[in-house]
């Protein structure tokens, strides 16, 4: 992650300029069948959003207004509860390590998928993208809304990105996060997995030719072809809309009804159905007899990623 925190540091300066310029407005909605904890954190020497942690049940939507030039990310916590003798709050996937439903300052914990926005950027562009480099957690799209995102602005890159696929009973085992009551609940990258620096762009990696895609990013980029695979994965996965005239939907589950009824678990991990916009049933990935290596799983993503691709991402970002 260091080479693009570089870049969205470099751009959080550069939209300190635009003190007078206008805010965007975050929506963010649970399409999920169970609650969803969204987090929110401010790059350093951004101001504060009005709140940075919340719970969303089922169907819900909340407005979050993001200051001039502001700089962060966002991602969907799951499996949140307070523990009944501490009254400490934490969560099975995306926890912020904050002890409360508000993160405080606190970031995700690995593996999460991310939402990151630079606002009133370079060009007088917001930057905006989803991340797979922490790993995933849950489905999210964004979607821009307003003039920009129907005029095309951004070079041809207004558009809606994000990763619609369920992954976590696609991920390989040796990447796989289960719980135990749950099963398979969040998906790492293989950074966070094995720490070798081919795999965090690290070193002697540290630099778009030395860092190429990998087995383990290539299973994310099938799935998610506009999502961040890995960190130099910047041609096809950062987004522009014009500053000061797009807000933005930020969605958990896209697609899926929300008359699945929560059970306490989260759905995915438990492996019930799923449904995408045009009412076919979700694809999963087989059961919980995953490939054990990145060979075997490279193998089974040929068949697999093309139905759910075709499923899940045609008619929310093509």
């Amino acid at each position: 992650m260091a080479p693009r925190s570089c870049l969205l540091a470099l751009a959080a300066a550069l939209a300190l300029l635009n003190g007078g310029a206008r805010s965007a407005t975050f929506t963010i909605t649970n399409g999920c069948g169970y609650t969803v904890w969204p987090g929110l954190l401010s790059s350093a020497g951004s101001a504060p959003l009005p709140t940075t942690g919340f719970a969303l049940a089922p169907g819900e939507s909340r407005a979050v207004a993001a200051p001039a030039g502001w700089s962060g990310r966002l991602w969907g916590r799951t499996l949140c509860a307070a523990d009944a003798a501490t009254g400490r709050f934490a969560c099975a996937t995306g926890d912020c390590g904050s002890g409360d439903v508000q993160c405080n300052g606190g970031g995700a914990a690995t593996p999460a998928t991310l939402a990151e926005f630079t606002l009133y950027g370079s060009g007088g562009l917001d930057f905006f993208d989803v991340s797979l480099v922490d790993g995933y957690n849950l489905p999210m799209v964004i979607m821009p809304t307003g003039s920009s995102s129907s005029s095309g602005a951004g070079s041809g890159k207004c558009a809606a990105t994000g990763c619609a696929a369920e992954l976590n009973a696609a991920c390989p085992a040796d990447l796989r996060v289960d719980a135990a009551a749950d099963g398979p609940v969040a998906c790492r990258s293989a950074c966070d997995a094995f720490g070798d620096a081919q795999y965090c762009c690290r070193g002697a990696y540290g630099s778009p030719a030395a860092c190429r895609p990998s087995a383990y990013s290539q299973f994310f980029k099938a799935a998610c072809p506009r999502a961040y695979s890995y960190a130099y994965d910047d041609a096809t996965s950062t987004f522009t809309c014009a500053a000061g005239t797009t807000d933005y939907t930020v969605t958990f589950c896209p697609g899926v009804p929300t008359s699945v009824k929560s059970t306490g678990q989260n759905p995915q991990a438990a492996g019930l159905p799923q449904q995408a916009n045009n009412g076919t049933t979700m694809v999963f990935f087989g059961s919980n007899a995953q490939p054990s290596s990145a060979a075997a799983a490279a193998t089974n993503l040929l068949v697999a990623v093309a139905v759910t691709t075709a499923v899940a991402l045609s008619s929310l970002l093509l």
